[in-house]
């Protein structure tokens, strides 16, 4: 066990993993949103402390709640010259004393305080683009940073965003308490994006352990709004788009943690039970006959997932689907990828002309200039795909996504044959 805990990286993992549901436990105790952030900050401080000396909780997140809400009230005594809490060591998961009073806090069902967490956070008074800013703040820990980029904003524009979100919280009186069925209905949107940013930060995070585990805090929030709205043919095809995306996770990265192409990547790893639960819950959604844009997504998904090798993927019926998406929800990046199908069926020239309108609205998007290289690269026009690659390394967010457009390169260079139309 000594070996496990005095490992920064579990240590690590584990406070990120821990932060959604203690974060939420706290914020529901201390109805104060900036109290919850300070309170979780002095509980990871104190964890870095003392879990390697007197080894680690058996539940992390019951430790975080407890040893974070005890600081923020002691400091609150300190600042009214009352007397102290104990120590934190006092409070230690290796007695059975912690379970009860967690259950007490938090009702026995702080597991759940996150998905409550995110109806507060999506809450009607915020903006939509407020409301997935603050629960990726608050419940994930996602740094400014890393939320800007997913919404292709700047770092000051996203704080401002996020600062904004919190005012109008704390000047709206908003209640700290799980929602009505008919408010669930109407923020339902709101949540399910929120959600899948979530899943991408974790998907798109390479080989980092820590953020990875985003992708499974979003499945199982998913889970837990597939239990709230049964017949909800979205939310269904939400969860089976993740499922069947996840599915991939062993055969994504090498052993050196960079990214493997999809054409590269051995399928015998896929995960056949993700993807068998995710065709399944696609398919129930689409007996409802109500389209909409995350079913399409889980579609492509799945035609993916059904080619056994990648030369027999129906590029064509992804070209459909992306169409049909396009007419759906409009976005540079849907018809982005969407170019990728098209240049497959139809050659890298058709492709380079379906994003060459692109290049304002996707100028900070790395994944554009990656694209429009790889086209470039097959018709042989070498130099200027080099300046998009370098352009695309550049705008890189991860170390794993400039390694992916490096080795995406090389191979290319190694193998491409110009076909000049």
């Amino acid at each position: 066990m000594s070996q496990v805990i005095h490992d920064p990286d579990w240590i690590n993992s584990a406070l990120t993993a821990a932060r959604p549901q203690a974060v939420s436990a706290l914020l529901r105790y201390f109805r104060d949103m900036d109290t919850a952030e300070e309170a979780y900050q002095e509980a990871c401080l104190r964890a870095l402390k003392n879990w390697p000396r007197n080894g680690p909780p058996r539940d992390p997140v019951a430790w975080l709640i407890l040893v974070g809400r005890n600081a923020a009230l002691d400091g609150t005594r300190k600042r009214s010259r009352d007397v102290t809490l104990p120590p934190d060591e006092l409070i230690s998961d290796l007695t059975d004393a912690e379970a009860p009073l967690v259950e007490r806090l938090d009702d026995s069902h702080y597991r759940d305080d996150v998905l409550r967490l995110l109806f507060i956070c999506c809450h009607p008074d915020l903006p939509a683009t407020q409301q997935v800013a603050l629960a990726l703040r608050i419940v994930s820990g996602l740094s400014v940073a890393q939320i800007a980029r997913a919404f292709l904003v700047s770092d000051a524009a996203m704080e401002q965003r996020i600062t904004r979100a919190k005012a109008r919280i704390a000047k709206a009186d908003v209640p700290f308490d799980a929602p009505g069925p008919i408010e669930r209905s109407e923020r339902l949107t709101a949540v399910a994006t929120m959600i899948y940013l979530l899943f991408n930060e974790g998907y798109t995070a390479g080989g980092d352990p820590a953020r990875a585990s985003l992708c499974d805090e979003a499945i199982r929030l998913a889970r837990l709004l597939l239990r709230l709205f049964q017949t909800e043919p979205e939310i269904m095809g939400l969860t089976a788009l993740m499922l069947l995306q996840q599915s991939r996770l062993p055969a994504r990265f090498d052993q050196n943690g960079e990214v493997v192409l999809l054409e590269d990547q051995d399928r015998a790893l896929w995960n056949a039970n993700l993807i068998n639960e995710g065709i399944a819950l696609l398919d129930k959604a689409m007996r409802h006959n109500q389209p909409g844009a995350y079913q399409v997504q889980a579609a492509i998904a799945a035609t993916h997932a059904r080619a056994a090798q990648f030369s027999e993927t129906d590029w064509a019926g992804i070209d459909a689907l992306y169409a049909a998406l396009e007419r759906m929800q409009p976005s540079p990046v849907v018809t982005l990828n969407r170019a990728v199908a098209v240049a497959k069926l139809h050659g890298p020239s058709a492709g380079l002309s379906m994003i060459a309108p692109l290049e304002k609205a996707l100028s900070g998007y790395f994944h554009y200039f990656g694209a429009r290289g790889a086209f470039l690269l097959q018709l042989g026009r070498i130099e200027e795909a080099r300046t998009d690659f370098d352009r695309a390394i550049a705008l890189a967010g991860t170390p794993a996504q400039a390694a992916h457009i490096r080795n995406h390169l090389d191979r290319l260079l190694q193998d491409a044959k110009p076909n000049a139309k």
